[in-house]
C-alpha cells in the first residue's frame, strides 16, 4: 500500500504526486480518464489571474508563489523528460480596462511592473492589434505555459519515478469511511485499501465527497476555446480585452478564449460559443480572419465561491485531504496550492497561511 493515494490526474493531482515523490514517499495516482486531459489540458495557460487586482488576498498569495515557481519547474521538466512545456515570459497587454486606477494602485502596493502605455508602445510590441487603440496597460513580467505540454511532461516524469504508481482509466466511485476514518476507495477496478487519500478531482470532487456526507462547494463551469493556425510572429504576447484573450504559442498557433457557462457536466462544444470566441479574437487581432480555426474544445472548471480553493484535511474524517475548487485558476495556483497541501501532509512549515483554504473554515 502506498503512503498516499491521490484521486485525480490533472495538474493539481500530478504536481501533488511529484512533490510527495520528491520527498521520498510512495504514491499511487488514480485518474478516471487520461492524466491531464480535463480542465488542466483545456485552459489557456496564462500564469496569472486574468485581472489579478480583482482577486482576494488568498488567491493573490498563492498566485505570487506560483508565478515564481513556473520558470524553474518548466526547465526541470524539460531536462528530465525532453518535453518542453513552453514557458514564455513575454508580458501581457490589457486593452480597455475599466478599473485602471485600481489596477495601478494594486501594482504599486504589491510591487508589480504594471504601467499605462500609449499607441506607439502598443503597436511596437504588437503591430497586428486592432487599429485605433490609444492606451493600454502593460505588464512585462507575465508568463504563459502550454497546458497540454505541461501535462504531458508531468505525466512522463511521474511514469519514470519508481515510487509512483500511475493508474489511468480507473474511476474512484466512492470513498470507504467508517468510524470517522478513511479505509480506502472503491473504484471501477475494485476496492483499494488506503489510509491517506487526497482528493484532487477538479469539477468532480464535490460529487465524490457528497457520497460521504461532506459538502464541498465545487461545481462544473464549462469553458470553450478555439485555436487558430497562424504563422509565427503574428502575435508575440498575451493580449486581453473585455475578459477575452489571445495567447501565442511557440509554433505560431494562437489560442483564443474563453466562455463561462453554467451547464452542469455537459462538455459539448457549441457553434454559438465558437462564433463568439471567433468574433472576440478578431476584435483583438483582425488578421486572424486569414487564419483557419484548427480546433475547438471545451473543459469543465471546478467552480467555487469567490474562486478560493479548499486545501487541507477534511474535518471529521481522519486520513482524508482535499485540494479542489480553483475555478479559473487551477494552473495559475497549482505550484503553490500543491506545495501548501504537501507541507500539511508532511507536517512541514506551510508556504502560506493555510487558514483561508480550510474546508468549512475550520
Amino acid at each position: 500500500m502506498s503512503d498516499f493515494l491521490i484521486v485525480g490526474g490533472g495538474v493539481i493531482g500530478m504536481m501533488t504526486a511529484l512533490q510527495l515523490a520528491d520527498a521520498g514517499r510512495h504514491v499511487t495516482l488514480l485518474e478516471r480518464g487520461e492524466c491531464g486531459r480535463e480542465a488542466s489540458w483545456a485552459g489557456g495557460g496564462i500564469v496569472s489571474p486574468l485581472y489579478p487586482w480583482r482577486y482576494s488576498a488568498p488567491i493573490s498569495a498563492l498566485s505570487r508563489y506560483s508565478e515564481g515557481a513556473y520558470p524553474e519547474l518548466s526547465l526541470r521538466l524539460l531536462e528530465e523528460t525532453g518535453i518542453d512545456p513552453e514557458y514564455r515570459q513575454r508580458g501581457l497587454l490589457y486593452l480597455r480596462v475599466d478599473d485602471e486606477p485600481q489596477a495601478l494602485a494594486w501594482a504599486r502596493e504589491v510591487g508589480k511592473p504594471l504601467e499605462r502605455v500609449g499607441a506607439e508602445t502598443i503597436y511596437t510590441k504588437e503591430p497586428n492589434v486592432a487599429p485605433g487603440v490609444d492606451s493600454a496597460l502593460w505588464m512585462p513580467t507575465l508568463g504563459s505555459i502550454r497546458n497540454p505540454r505541461l501535462c504531458k511532461a508531468l505525466r512522463a516524469r511521474l511514469l519514470a519515478m519508481p515510487n509512483v504508481t500511475l493508474r489511468e482509466h480507473v474511476e474512484v466511485e466512492a470513498l470507504d469511511v467508517s468510524d470517522g476514518r478513511l479505509r480506502g476507495v472503491r473504484t471501477s477496478a475494485g476496492r483499494e485499501a488506503a489510509e491517506r487519500v487526497v482528493v484532487c478531482g477538479g469539477a468532480w470532487a464535490g460529487q465524490l465527497l457528497a457520497g460521504i456526507g461532506v459538502t464541498l462547494p465545487v461545481r462544473p463551469v464549462r469553458g470553450q476555446m478555439i485555436l487558430f493556425k497562424a504563422s509565427p510572429g503574428l502575435v508575440e504576447r498575451v493580449v486581453l480585452k473585455d475578459g477575452r484573450y489571445v495567447i501565442p504559442r511557440g509554433d505560431g498557433r494562437i489560442v483564443a478564449g474563453s466562455t463561462l457557462e453554467e451547464v452542469g457536466f455537459d462538455q459539448r462544444t457549441t457553434e454559438v460559443a465558437k462564433d463568439s470566441l471567433y468574433d472576440s479574437a478578431l476584435s483583438i487581432v483582425p488578421a486572424l480572419a486569414e487564419c483557419p480555426v484548427e480546433h475547438h474544445w471545451a473543459g469543465l472548471r471546478p467552480g467555487s465561491p469567490d474562486g478560493v480553493p479548499s486545501i487541507g484535511a477534511v474535518p471529521g474524517i481522519e486520513g482524508l485531504w482535499v485540494n479542489a475548487g480553483h475555478y479559473r485558476n487551477g494552473l495559475v495556483l497549482a505550484p503553490a496550492s500543491t506545495r501548501l497541501l504537501v507541507d500539511q501532509l508532511l507536517q512541514r512549515t506551510p508556504v502560506v497561511d493555510p487558514a483561508p483554504y480550510r474546508l468549512g473554515g475550520v
